[in-house]
């Protein structure tokens, strides 16, 4: 393990990723919508899914719950203990979504519902992309997550933090490179455009690839207004929103999650 991914895995053995998407209102906009995306685009069940980087199992269970089949693997093994001992448990291994512990053609759908997330170059997230492939079936489904080129400083804009010069420098930084910064609160990682979400997906051999963005246009204003009198109704109109521009190509990428949809190559 390089010393980058064992900071990774160090970030999130003290990183309370099992209690995160009831924490703040975008949050739950990425899990409402997140789980109404599996619902539209996965097999009906029961489905054999192949959860990677699946944390402590927030995706999973429900996807137990609605008749899947579903194995978790994560990079964290206290991801993993936690997803084991869950109720109900999760069938989870520890492993690298660059060389994945499965079979081929194993699975009718494969979630990367992280792992984009922290593989800074192109060549190892098309590695996993390539090893999501090798493990579906021919003409299954294959949906990873991605975070938004433009996620971060938008955060910081709504919550009141971006008050420095040095928050302007890192944004600027990541819209040059789409590099994170870990000294700002979270770990390494890759903050893609929708174009080349779209393109690694097309180069790891997937056809028929769609981009949504996962929390919509107006996640920024439901951030905002935490906390106050219109809460509920900034986040409800937030939610509306992201439903109804799901697929908006002009405004996918002001999203904080983007989530690519495709199908592996049918063999024939």
């Amino acid at each position: 393990m390089d010393q980058t991914t064992t900071e990774i895995v160090d970030f999130y053995t003290g990183y309370d990723e099992a209690g995160r998407l009831d924490r703040r209102a975008s949050f739950q906009l990425e899990r409402i919508r997140t789980l109404e995306l599996l619902t539209e685009h996965l097999p009906p069940a029961p489905a054999s899914i192949l959860d990677v980087g699946g944390g402590p199992g927030a995706y999973a269970r429900p996807l137990l719950a609605a008749g899947h089949r579903v194995r978790l693997v994560d990079l964290v093994p206290a991801h993993v203990e936690q997803a084991l001992a869950g109720v109900p448990p999760v069938d989870a291994v520890v492993g690298d979504a660059r060389s994945l512990p499965v079979p081929d053609r194993g699975y009718d759908a494969t979630l990367l519902l992280g792992p984009l997330y922290h593989l800074l170059d192109r060549a190892d997230r098309l590695l996993a992309l390539r090893e999501a492939v090798r493990v579906t079936r021919p003409g299954g489904v294959v949906m990873a997550a991605a975070i938004s080129r433009f996620a971060g400083p938008l955060d910081f804009a709504a919550t009141g933090r971006f008050t420095s010069d040095r928050l302007y420098e890192e944004a600027a930084q990541i819209l040059r490179d789409g590099r994170n910064h870990p000294g700002l609160g979270f770990t390494h990682a890759y903050f893609h455009r929708v174009s080349e979400l779209a393109d690694e997906f097309r180069e790891a051999g997937l056809t028929g690839v769609a981009v949504h963005g996962v929390e919509g246009p107006a996640w920024p204003a439901a951030e905002a207004a935490a906390g106050t009198p219109s809460e509920r109704a900034v986040l409800e109109g937030a939610l509306a929103l992201a439903r109804l521009y799901s697929s908006e190509a002009d405004v996918v990428s002001s999203s904080a999650h983007l989530m690519a949809v495709a199908i592996t190559p049918d063999g024939r």
